[in-house]
């Protein structure tokens, strides 16, 4: 069963980090990502850019509002999807992922959005 860690960084977090903190967190990301490929669970794996553009149609009007966003104190910095037999698996990967230590993992298990 498909389950999506999304990586939720406080907003502006990045900015804070010296070049070379970046590039080691992000290395301890591509290595967690090989472990979890190696495992056989790994179907998909993204990393984010900060930026972003938010667009909603409605009464048949498009509305599109480029980021950052004042209201947001946190974005998506990321995601891993994984096969996992349980959502306990899911955790467990969830609880090795080395951006639990700097930001919020969030783990969703995928399914229709009528239920």
């Amino acid at each position: 069963m498909p389950y999506l860690l999304l990586i939720i960084e406080p907003q502006g977090q990045r900015r804070q980090r010296s070049t070379a903190e970046g590039q080691a967190l992000y290395q301890s990301m591509l290595e967690y990502a090989g472990a979890l490929k190696e495992r056989g669970v790994l179907m998909a794996v993204e990393s984010l850019r900060e930026e972003g553009v938010r667009l909603n149609v409605e009464a048949g009007r498009t509305r599109v509002v480029d980021g950052p966003f004042a209201e947001s104190k946190e974005l998506v910095g990321g995601f891993f999807l994984l096969r996992c037999e349980s959502r306990d698996e899911a955790l467990r990967l969830a609880s090795e992922c080395p951006a639990a230590q700097w930001a919020t993992v969030e783990v969703r298990e995928t399914g229709p959005c009528f239920l």
